[in-house]
C-alpha cells in the first residue's frame, strides 16, 4: 500500500504546474519526439537507458520543486536507481535537456554540477571531488559536451561548449569552448623474451 500513495504522489506531481520542466526533459530523453504525449512515454520509458532518465529526472525536480515529503521520495528515488544501475547522480546536480548515458555503470556526477544540454557521460566516468571546494563553488560544463568512458573531472572547474574529452582523461583544469582534450599517458612497455 505504501508504494502505491509514493506512486500516486509521483503522479500527482507530474501533473501539477510544478512540472513543466520535468514534462518537457520527459519529451526530449525519453519520448524523443516534437510533442509530449503521457502514452509515449510510458512506452519508452521501459528502455533501460530511457528509464533511469525517467526516475532520475522525476526524482531530482521533486528534490527542486516538491514539499518535504517530495524530498524524502525523491531521496528513496535515488536510492534505488544506484543500487539498480550502479549510476549515481546526486540530487541537485544541474544537467540541461539532452542527457545521453549509454552506460550507466559506475557514473557519479556530484550535486554540484552545473551541466548544459545535449550532454553524453559513458560509464566509469566521475564529475565531483568537491573535497576542498568552497560552498559556492560549482563545476560547469557547457553544451555539447562528451566525456569519454572512465575519465575524471574535479574541481571548480570550467569545461566550454562543443568539447570531447577523451577517454581515461584526468581533468583538472579549465578546458575553452570547441575542442578536443585527452589526456597524454607515457608508458614503458618491456617485452621479456621467450628462450
Amino acid at each position: 500500500r505504501s508504494l502505491k500513495i509514493k506512486l500516486l504522489i509521483c503522479l500527482i506531481f507530474a501533473f501539477s504546474k510544478d512540472a513543466k520542466d520535468l514534462r518537457e526533459f520527459w519529451r526530449i530523453e525519453v519520448i524523443r519526439k516534437d510533442k509530449f504525449s503521457w502514452r509515449r512515454l510510458l512506452t519508452n520509458k521501459n528502455n533501460r537507458r530511457r528509464n533511469f532518465l525517467f526516475w532520475w529526472r522525476l526524482a531530482n525536480e521533486m528534490n527542486k520543486h516538491g514539499s518535504k515529503r517530495h524530498q524524502k521520495i525523491a531521496s528513496r528515488i535515488c536510492d534505488k536507481l544506484k543500487a539498480r544501475y550502479a549510476a549515481d547522480i546526486e540530487l541537485g546536480a544541474v544537467i540541461g535537456p539532452g542527457l545521453h548515458m549509454p552506460h550507466h555503470a559506475g557514473i557519479v556526477i556530484s550535486c554540484r554540477a552545473r551541466i548544459g544540454s545535449n550532454f553524453a557521460i559513458r560509464q566509469n566516468s566521475t564529475i565531483g571531488g568537491v573535497r576542498g571546494m568552497r560552498s559556492d563553488q560549482v563545476i560547469t560544463i557547457g553544451d555539447n559536451v562528451d566525456i569519454g568512458a572512465s575519465c575524471c573531472l574535479i574541481g571548480p572547474i570550467t569545461v566550454g561548449d562543443n568539447v570531447t574529452i577523451g577517454a581515461m582523461s584526468f581533468v583538472n583544469k579549465d578546458i575553452p569552448s570547441d575542442g578536443v582534450y585527452i589526456t597524454r599517458k607515457t608508458s614503458t612497455f618491456t617485452a621479456n623474451s621467450i628462450n
